[in-house]
């Protein structure tokens, strides 16, 4: 290939892909602060702030650094390569692990509902367990229930966040 064949739109993407980054910033922004103004205004409040104040804030502070990340990257900025000692770059990307903590987390979102925290929480957490490379089954089980139920605990009795309990309810 000559230099000439790698010139062109796709290879100027290629060479500024922090641009995805600031589109991802961009999407996240717009809906957020979209979220917010849709938020109530009949809300009690308890103070000078309301509660489209921060996400307002948050909105509006992710498209600034979209828009100052995108203009450092056209003027020529680029983000610094790893340089950590345990970090192959050469290496290609762990997809299998990826997907199997997706696949985790995923069951977890469509388990809360039907069998509660304290199960889908012990799935989430044993499932990433695995995902990173433990291979104890009886260990790992047991560390998964064990968090998944103080994780619980804590939320639901503490703290004062309700979390679905499942059939487990009865019992705590």
């Amino acid at each position: 290939m000559t230099s000439e064949t790698k010139t062109g739109p796709r290879n100027w993407l290629r060479e500024r892909s922090e641009l995805g980054i600031c589109a991802l910033l961009v999407v996240l922004g717009v809906l957020v602060l979209t979220d917010a103004l849709r938020i109530p205004t009949d809300f009690a409040q308890r103070g000078p702030v309301g509660p489209k104040a921060v996400p307002i804030l948050v909105g509006s502070l992710l498209l600034l650094v979209a828009a100052l990340l995108a203009r450092d990257v056209l003027r020529g900025g680029r983000g610094e390569a790893e340089g950590g000692e345990d970090v192959d770059l050469s290496a290609p990307a762990d997809w299998r692990t990826v997907l199997l903590l997706c696949g985790a987390f995923l069951a977890n979102a469509v388990l809360i509902g039907v069998v509660g925290f304290p199960i889908s929480g012990a799935i989430l957490f044993w499932g990433a367990a695995y995902a990173l490379g433990s291979r104890n089954l009886v260990r790992d089980p047991l560390i998964a229930a064990g968090l998944s139920i103080l994780t619980f605990l804590v939320f639901n009795n503490l703290l004062g966040v309700p979390l679905p309990g499942g059939p487990l309810m009865e019992v705590f």
